[in-house]
This record gives structure tokens, C-alpha cells and sequence, in this order.
């Protein structure tokens, strides 16, 4: 199968915005992200057809299809409003590849954006993120098989899939360690086009660089996961699948930032905070 040209796709927010919910999908061929071309951007309709929690917003001037618009001129948003958002466990090199492969569930309500805060409660323990390859899945799919998982794939985003360890010990569906309110930062946009199979993904905590590893040292490839999740249940269009972490990470504390990298599509800069759901003490 021959590959897509690379193009990027972005959920954004007019600044300033109509209302809390106006949201419009942008796009942008520039190859090079930071450069003059890179920063415009198209608006465009929605990839996910037939979503409508991905549907544009109502048009406003300057922002129909067609549209030209600066970086400047708006937020970015988590790429897609997904139903659902999935990882993988245990899916590093051969280790992860001697079990079955293994799906967790993450909360949709779990997902911020770019920028958004991750906040941690005060019970919550020891935290650590994880920054991972993240499939955005373009259309509704069941029974995938290795030559048509492809087809089910709009493109790639960076997911981080912030974990409580000490709930993760506790809770064997890891529902509490695993989609927490703010725990699944994704963005910044939806690369499409790309060569996933040997990508650099690392961390940078508080401006240091953790260990990086790469995409290569998955257990279960993309399509394999396609395969496996569409054998059980139909994945549709906006849905995000977090494919693994196989580089170093660190606790993550409140005032902290965290930075998830992935070659190709760029990084995810998140802060850290206390949980704003908590009262302050008197």
C-alpha cells in the first residue's frame, strides 16, 4: 500500500472564542512546522466523518472552509473528541510480545489538550507519565485484519498515559491508576503519512532528557493492535489507541512540566498541578 502524503490536522479554538465549546478542524502541508508555511493554516472540514462531537462549529468570519488562519489566532485542542481511548499493556520488545497482547480502557473524560493542566490529587501517590505513539482511528472499524488495519488509521498523534503506580498495584483493572480526570494529555496535532515503524519517543522532565527509546521496540505493532481490538469491539472514527511506552519515565509532581517527544510529529508540553477539585485547607 502506498503512503499518504504527510499533512497535519489540528482541533483548534479560536482566540478568542464564541463560546467554551467552538472548536474547528485546521490543516497544514508545510513539512517544515516551524517555518512561515507551517504556521498557516487551512481551515477544513472534519476527517471524522459521520462524528458528531467532531463536527465543526458553526461558521464565523474569517474561519468558513477555505480560511486561512495564523497559529496565533487559536488554541490547540486534544485532536479528536474520541469514545473511546485504549492502551496497551506490557507492550515492550520481546517480553511484551511472549504474553497475549493486552488492552486497558482509559476514561474519554481522561483526555486534556496541549498546555492543559495534569492534576494530581493529594492521595494519588506516586505518578509517572508516559509518552506513547497514539493511533487516531479515521473511520468505524470491526474485524480488522493485517491487510485492512491500514485502512482504519487517519493518522498518528502523541498520547501521554499519565499512571498512578500505587493504584495500579491495588486496582486490577487499573481504572483508578489509569483514567483519572487530566490523565491522558494528547496533541498537539494528527500527523498523517507517516512511517511509524521506527520513531524516536522520549520524555523531557523539568528540562531534562529522559532515556528515548523508539516505536521499534513495541511488542505489538500498530496493525496487530488494530487486529486485536477490532476482533472484540468497533472502534470509531476519533478514537485514540495509546500503542505503549518503551523509554524511560519519573515521578511527576505538582509545579513539575512534562514534554512527551515522538519523531515526526513533534511534542506535547503539559504542566503539573495539584488537583483543583480538592478544597484548600483553612
Amino acid at each position: 500500500m502506498t503512503a499518504s502524503p504527510s499533512r497535519r490536522l489540528a482541533r483548534v479554538r479560536p482566540v478568542p472564542a464564541a463560546s467554551p465549546d467552538e472548536h474547528f478542524f485546521v490543516a497544514n502541508d508545510a513539512p517544515d512546522f516551524d517555518s512561515p508555511a507551517g504556521l498557516s493554516w487551512t481551515v477544513t472540514d472534519s476527517p471524522f466523518s459521520g462524528s458528531g462531537a467532531n463536527a465543526n462549529s458553526r461558521p464565523r468570519p474569517g474561519w468558513e472552509n477555505g480560511s486561512v488562519v495564523e497559529q496565533g489566532a487559536f488554541t490547540f485542542l486534544a485532536p479528536s473528541v474520541p469514545v473511546n481511548v485504549l492502551g496497551m499493556a506490557h507492550n515492550t520488545g520481546q517480553p511484551g510480545r511472549d504474553l497475549p497482547p493486552q488492552a486497558f480502557h482509559k476514561a474519554a473524560s481522561s483526555v486534556i489538550g496541549p498546555g492543559d493542566a495534569i492534576e494530581l490529587s493529594s492521595t494519588v501517590g506516586y505518578v509517572d507519565p508516559e509518552a506513547e505513539l497514539t493511533v487516531v482511528v479515521g473511520r468505524v472499524a470491526r474485524g480488522l485484519t493485517l491487510d485492512t488495519a491500514r485502512s482504519a488509521v487517519l493518522g498518528f498523534t502523541i498520547g501521554n498515559d499519565v499512571s498512578a503506580r500505587d493504584l495500579q498495584k491495588s486496582d486490577q483493572l487499573w481504572i483508578s491508576a489509569k483514567s483519572q480526570d487530566t490523565f491522558t494529555p494528547v496533541g498537539p496535532w494528527i500527523v498523517t503519512g507517516l512511517d511509524d515503524s521506527d520513531l524516536a519517543i522520549g520524555i523531557v522532565h523539568n528540562g531534562v532528557d529522559l532515556k528515548p527509546a523508539s516505536s521499534a521496540d513495541l511488542g505489538w505493532k500498530v496493525d496487530e493492535i488494530l487486529v486485536y481490538l477490532t476482533s472484540f469491539m468497533t472502534l470509531h472514527p476519533g478514537d485514540l489507541v495509546l500503542t505503549g511506552f518503551p523509554a524511560e519515565c519519573v515521578r511527576i509532581q505538582p509545579g513539575d512540566t512534562v514534554v512527551c517527544r515522538v519523531e515526526g510529529i513533534g511534542e506535547l508540553a503539559n504542566p503539573v498541578r495539584s488537583a483543583s477539585w480538592e478544597e484548600t485547607p483553612a
